[in-house]
């Protein structure tokens, strides 16, 4: 019952905010300093395609880019690695799933991208940000989905796939995996980028002195 009761929240907010995929519902949030042109484009890029290096983001974007289909689960690590991870602003990534998704429409799909960005009106707190190693662990723990999608990595043991770069080169090599060539290393990382999120939210939030 509590997914059909978040439908029609989204619903009743589209319908007293018809821009809700376009501006922020708290307002200071659209004062964050996005991650800048070429950047924002290079990583948007790597996103899109499923080529970010990190294993859960990649495998689920080229799932929605093959089938127009995505867990929830996976809608918000990658819409979180986009948004915070990336410093992408979020109503490109609404526009990218809305235009793939078999199911998208703006309110749900906007409304939950604002729920991620901690844009929308009972949003997660920005502070909230999906690591997406531990999202992968704990939610395929034998990485049988990572295989599925990403069969560059389908060698990798269960331990190993979710974090190439933390493997060995004797692991990798034996897995006929080449960081860079056949897998990229990872766009960013994780624990600095998310430090960078935190920061430049807290700037957009912090109220300027009158």
């Amino acid at each position: 019952m509590r997914q059909p009761a978040w439908r029609y929240w989204y619903a009743h907010l589209t319908a007293e905010n018809p821009e809700i995929d376009r501006v922020a519902l708290r307002p200071a949030y659209d004062r964050i300093e996005w991650a800048p042109g070429q950047d924002a484009e290079a990583g948007f890029e790597a996103w899109r395609t499923g080529s970010t290096g990190y294993p859960i983001v990649d495998a689920a974007m080229r799932e929605l880019a093959s089938t127009g289909r995505m867990h929830n689960r996976l809608r918000m690590v990658t819409a979180s690695f986009l948004v915070k991870n990336l410093l992408i602003d979020w109503r490109h990534g609404e526009r990218w799933f809305r235009r793939l998704l078999i199911d998208g429409e703006i309110p749900q799909n906007a409304g939950n991208w604002q729920w991620v960005a901690g844009t929308g009106p009972e949003a997660a707190p920005y502070f909230r940000i999906f690591n997406p190693v531990t999202q992968s662990r704990r939610f395929d723990p034998r990485g049988d989905y990572l295989r599925r999608w990403l069969p560059e990595l389908a060698r990798l043991d269960g331990k190993a796939i979710h974090a190439p770069w933390e493997a060995g080169p004797h692991v990798l090599a034996a897995a006929g995996v080449t960081l860079g060539f056949t897998y990229p290393h990872p766009i960013v990382e994780h624990s600095q980028a998310r430090t960078r999120a935190l920061e430049t939210y807290r700037r957009a939030l912090t109220p300027t002195p009158e």
